[in-house]
């Protein structure tokens, strides 16, 4: 969850929040998926050939996982390459670089840079027919809840996994903190990697071994 960000802050500062947004959707446009995300696409498609299926859920927002060749990802806090209408509420892939003409170039991560002030009306737009509504970023802030939609698909691959990955997260904000204790709740092995120990993991499996 982007944290930094909620609707409130984007009511009041859009053309802020949109350069926020341009220059990380430029940073992600230009970074290669890790070798982590590429062993992860390679897994899948092994188990795919034998029959069997893997899912990516993740928090990440970046698509650094479809581009490294994973297929089936379930994404719990939104995507950057989605914009969502705030007026008819319409759902869109955007890989435009830049998303709008009055967002080239903006959003420079220097504490001493100005605010473009970009008017409402130059922000990224719907383009459905007769709407023009403006567009927000599909990722989920600070005080919003998650996709219901989505966290139904996690629910049930939750409940009827095998075997539970837990890779390169802090597991510390929730509910996603909790996948795997919940999988491992059901006596199915969870395997943490991760450059650090885990505080939520290591005190489940402590008190509740698998």
């Amino acid at each position: 969850m982007d944290s930094y960000f909620g609707l409130c802050c984007f009511s009041r500062h859009p053309s802020r929040v949109w350069e926020f947004y341009q220059y990380r959707r430029e940073l992600t446009l230009n970074a290669p998926p890790s070798a982590a995300h590429r062993a992860i696409a390679e897994c899948e498609a092994r188990l795919s050939r034998q029959g069997r299926s893997l899912v990516v859920i993740t928090q990440n927002i970046d698509e650094l996982h479809q581009r490294a060749g994973s297929r089936h990802v379930l994404e719990v806090h939104g995507n950057l390459f989605q914009t969502r209408c705030l007026s008819c509420g319409d759902v869109e892939i955007n890989h435009k670089s830049p998303i709008c003409p009055s967002l080239e170039g903006k959003g420079s991560p220097d504490p001493d840079a100005p605010d473009a002030l970009i008017p409402v009306k130059d922000l990224p737009r719907c383009d459905e027919k007769g709407c023009d509504g403006l567009l927000r970023p599909h990722v989920v802030w600070f005080g919003e809840t998650l996709d219901s939609q989505i966290l139904t698909k996690v629910e049930k691959e939750l409940e009827t996994c095998d075997l539970c990955l837990v890779v390169g997260t802090s597991s510390v904000v929730y509910p996603a903190a909790m996948f795997g204790p919940q999988v491992a709740a059901r006596g199915v092995p969870v395997a943490e990697f991760n450059t650090k120990t885990t505080v939520c993991m290591t005190f489940f499996f402590q008190t509740n071994p698998v």
